[in-house]
């Protein structure tokens, strides 16, 4: 078996093996590394192991470099998990052997956040959870699957005239609008509209957006799911305060949840959760499970008993989320990609 670094002439193969993998996700893709070069500028450190002319195994890696803070190789940076993907233990051990030597040659880090477990990989340093819905065949079993209660949820917004849009990049200019006010209420630094494009760009049909209206046609909430062959991921989804009284949060779901299910996807992600946090119930409602994350840091060594990721906001971190919440919309939203470049998660 041999591993070496993937170019540009792999994307096919890599894509392939990627897509017909059934622990595959869609931030492993090709596209999430084009996206991460063009909006941001940092460079990818892909490996792919081969044997016998074929794949047997890929580990996607971002030369993630925080100026005045160092760097390290992160798999991968704005996602809950990009890590390994593998035909085995032995061809994910090669893998995680290789981008250690490359860690230590290039004097960083490795930082791999995967959903599977990984021999020899050190301690997993967070006690984060993404929640997984098993999807049945079509948008009526998945409805019908729904408890009383959350199907008059569903329900609700459509009778009250809010209207759901599914689509690509025209909906990319108010997904923004509402992603950078939301993100500037919750208190954190918003992504840049290049990322947005750069992903809806490269993701391409892999990539849908949609927006849910007033029925004034003002846009109230939106998100953005990548599509896998087996599963369905939404890296980000928002709604805005002033409208939560016409829950328009529960549409984008069911929009998303819908087109999942009527499009034979197995799985649909909704993303990290604390236990027992807001989001965790939100998601737990529409019967997703908790399956563990994995985040390791191969040379770190701690108390395996105590998480180095702690599970709750610090108390730092919320002292900048409450200064964040004070600045003006138009300087959060131009500052604010600024920084998140350099946030990995």
């Amino acid at each position: 078996m041999h591993i070496r670094l993937a170019t540009a002439a792999d994307k096919q193969a890599w894509d392939g093996y990627v897509l017909a993998h059934p622990e595959g996700t869609a931030y492993q893709l090709w596209a999430w590394r084009e996206a991460v070069a063009s909006a941001y500028g940092f460079a990818a450190v892909y490996l792919l192991a081969e044997e016998g002319g074929q794949v047997r195994g890929v580990l996607p890696l971002v030369d993630f470099r925080v100026p005045l803070r160092g760097a390290a190789l992160i798999s991968l940076p704005y996602c809950d998990a990009g890590g390994i993907l593998a035909d085995d233990g032995t061809v994910a051990g090669a893998l995680l052997a290789q981008a250690r030597v490359l860690g230590r040659e290039r004097g960083v880090s490795c930082r791999i956040r995967s959903i599977a477990s990984l021999a020899d990989a050190g301690i997993n340093l967070t006690d984060k959870v993404r929640m997984v819905l098993d999807l049945p065949t079509g948008s009526d079993a998945l409805l019908a699957s729904l408890k009383a209660k959350l199907r008059s949820q569903v329900n609700k917004p459509q009778r009250d005239g809010l209207t759901a849009r599914l689509g690509g990049d025209e909906l990319v200019a108010d997904f923004y609008r509402i992603f950078a006010e939301n993100m500037r209420d919750l208190g954190s630094p918003v992504h840049s509209r290049s990322w947005i494009k750069a992903i809806v760009a490269h993701y391409g049909e892999r990539a849908r957006l949609a927006v849910v209206a007033t029925p004034a046609g003002e846009p109230a909430a939106a998100g953005v799911i990548l599509l896998h062959p087996t599963t369905v991921s939404i890296p980000w989804a928002s709604s805005l305060r002033r409208f939560n009284r016409l829950n328009p949060n529960m549409l984008l779901y069911w929009t998303f949840l819908a087109h999942a299910a009527e499009n034979g996807y197995k799985r649909f992600d909704f993303g990290r959760s604390t236990p027992g946090e807001g989001t965790y119930r939100f998601k737990e409602q529409w019967g997703a499970r908790p399956q563990p994350l994995y985040w390791y840091e191969p040379d770190r060594r701690e108390p395996a008993s105590v998480p180095a990721i702690a599970a709750g906001p610090s108390r730092k971190r919320e002292l900048a989320a409450a200064l964040w919440r004070r600045l003006p919309p138009a300087g959060a939203n131009a500052l604010g990609p600024r920084i998140r470049k350099y946030i990995s998660l």
